[in-house]
């Protein structure tokens, strides 16, 4: 596998909207290569949970903590050379930024999808904290992988195991 010049085991976060399946395969993609997998969702506090399960999408201030939270380990993971694969919505550039700052070789990959497929795996969820009715501001939210970002877009549409296969040849592609 390749990835960036003279550094370790690569550092991975799946981003995009909820449903887009960042968990599912993220934790796959982890296993595929040999990596730890962590869930971003695990770094919120409990009033940003709490927040989201009432419909209230988060404003930037709620999100501060938690990106540094998330970059830390990822920048521990650089550290000591283990690489990891994070899951994490990550929708703006900004957010982004924070993670890069603090792993400045991580690798984001976009699993992307319509409208539609996103609402109805929703929809088909249990025991998960965000509501259906939050997707369009996500979506509103989303701001794409630029150009000057290291990472790549993955279809999420087709089944699970075809988007794995695109997400970590996407990994050795870099």
């Amino acid at each position: 596998m390749t990835h960036h010049p003279g550094s370790g085991p690569p550092c991975v976060v799946v981003f995009g909207v909820s449903g887009a399946g960042k968990s599912t395969v993220s934790r796959l993609l982890a296993g595929r290569l040999g990596l730890p997998f962590a869930e971003a969702d695990d770094f919120h506090p409990p009033g940003n949970i709490r927040k989201m399960a009432s419909g209230v999408p988060l404003d930037d201030r709620d999100r501060r903590s938690w990106l540094e939270a998330v970059g830390r380990w990822l920048g521990d993971r650089e550290a000591d050379g283990s690489g990891g694969v994070m899951a994490c919505s990550a929708l703006r550039r900004r957010y982004r930024d924070t993670l890069r700052s603090a792993c400045p070789p991580v690798l984001f990959l976009h699993l992307t999808a319509d409208r539609a497929l996103l609402a109805e795996r929703l929809r088909g969820r249990t025991g998960h904290f965000m509501p259906e009715e939050l997707l369009d501001s996500q979506l509103a939210t989303l701001e794409p992988l630029q150009p000057d970002e290291r990472g790549a877009t993955v279809n999420a549409a087709p089944v699970t195991e075809e988007v794995v296969r695109a997400a970590a040849e996407a990994v050795a592609a870099q």
